[in-house]
């Protein structure tokens, strides 16, 4: 009753509509910059990951990574409805002792995409990536940032071609022109410039001068097989890691391979999981030995690559395929070995849960091994991390570690021995050390 007869006094005096419009107006403010309220002035204080020779080092010492994957933050961060994910995820990854995530800062055409066109971006969707690295900066958790994608999903080298096919310029319509077009490698750049230089508009530092970025990497599995020589995408890789180099000095880079060992290199039949995989136009050892390059990466997906193989024999060639990597960063390229992706899929026929953390387990001693020996197995990235209700972007490798208490131990048990391996340093480690003596006790 109080209501109406306010409504009609309002109405009367011609201030309804007006004041109504204006709490709208305050509405959208608040959903379109709602976070430039929140305070991120706790962030955890972090400095830049070096390198130097096979190790990482942060702050003088050296620095072994417990990592994940959780693709999905800024696509995720780009809608109210699902942003709070973003924050679960970065606090369960410091909770659980991991220090740094890898996903991806790239979304090409479709929903929520970054890079709408050539060179134009949405800027509600930039605000999510810079709301994605303010909150993990808060987390202390640093960021392995991808750049594009092999595969078609959130666009990638297709979404490429696709643009120049439609401006009339592109050479060809294969999906491996990506590598070799003049005009799709402007495209590139040109997205690699705006995001490398862009102004986190909530911490005010641009990408380039973060060190909660912990490295850039160039694309995610890349693969050119129309050129099995290697050769192709081996002058993309020259050309784009000397672009990315000239742009920002500070922050590591590496290419995003899958380890695969090419035409050339004497363990393409040795070490590669099947002869296919010599000619996808990648070649692990020539494609990282590059100066512009700083670490290397490796996936390990050996239900994936086999398919006469029962579980017993694929753990015995995911180990040696380790290994194998391990050795080429110690002899060859002198440089840390990364292991950015790794997990076992419920879908195989003889899937059972203890063969996912006899996995996970074997993965995680091989680290932790050729981290007490100082060798050049600097880290994992588990393949990937939810949280609940997320069963949409679940593609049969993904886990909610809390849901799974003997996978969680082996998560957080690996936290505090590679801290113990490396000693303290910076307040991130602080907070791995405190972790760890709570389990303790």
């Amino acid at each position: 009753m109080v209501k109406s007869s306010m409504s009609r006094m309002l109405a009367g005096n011609g201030l309804f509509y007006p004041i109504i419009g204006f709490a709208s107006f305050i509405a959208f403010l608040y959903l379109s910059f709602g976070d430039l309220w929140v305070n991120y002035s706790k962030e955890i204080n972090l400095s830049f990951v070096e390198r130097n020779g096979t190790q990482f080092f942060v702050d003088g010492k050296v620095f072994y990574i417990n990592g994940w994957n959780s693709y999905w933050l800024m696509d995720h961060a780009a809608d109210y409805n699902t942003r709070p994910r973003v924050r679960t995820m970065l606090q369960a990854g410091a909770k659980m002792g991991l220090t740094v995530c890898r996903t991806w800062a790239f979304n090409d055409a479709g929903y929520n995409a970054l890079q709408i066109s050539p060179g134009k971006f949405d800027e509600k969707v930039f605000r999510a990536l810079d709301h994605v690295i303010a909150e993990a900066r808060r987390n202390g958790i640093r960021l392995l940032l991808s750049l594009v994608n092999n595969l078609q999903a959130y666009g990638g080298k297709t979404q490429y071609v696709k643009w120049a096919w439609e401006e009339g310029v592109a050479l060809s319509s294969s999906n491996d022109s990506f590598f070799y077009d003049p005009s799709i490698r402007r495209y590139f750049k040109s997205y690699v410039k705006t995001v490398l230089t862009r102004r986190n508009i909530y911490t005010g530092i641009e990408y380039r001068d973060d060190p909660t970025i912990f490295a850039w990497e160039l694309i995610n599995e890349p693969r050119c097989m129309t050129d099995p020589s290697g050769d192709t995408l081996q002058d993309w890789i020259e050309e784009m890691s000397t672009f990315v180099k000239s742009i920002d000095r500070k922050h590591l880079l590496t290419v995003g391979l899958e380890g695969f060992y090419g035409p050339k290199s004497p363990k393409k039949t040795t070490a590669n999981p099947e002869i296919w995989a010599a000619d996808l136009g990648s070649d692990f050892v020539r494609n990282s030995i590059l100066s512009t390059v700083d670490f290397a990466s490796v996936h390990v997906y050996p239900d994936h690559w086999f398919h006469h193989k029962n579980f017993e024999e694929m753990l015995k060639f995911a180990a040696k395929w380790m290994l194998s990597h391990i050795e080429d960063g110690d002899k060859e390229l002198k440089k840390p070995i990364l292991f950015t992706e790794f997990g076992l899929s419920n879908d195989n026929d003889d899937f059972e849960p203890a063969q996912r953390d006899r996995f996970l387990k074997m993965v995680l001693d091989v680290l932790y091994k050729s981290a007490k020996r100082n060798k050049s197995g600097a880290g994992s990235f588990f393949w990937q991390f939810l949280v609940e209700k997320m069963e949409r972007f679940n593609d049969e490798y993904g886990v909610v570690p809390w849901e799974s208490p003997s996978t969680y131990r082996l998560i957080t048990e690996q936290s505090c021995r590679l801290a113990k391996v490396q000693g303290l340093h910076s307040t991130q480690m602080e907070n791995v050390k405190n972790f760890c003596a709570s389990r303790r006790n």
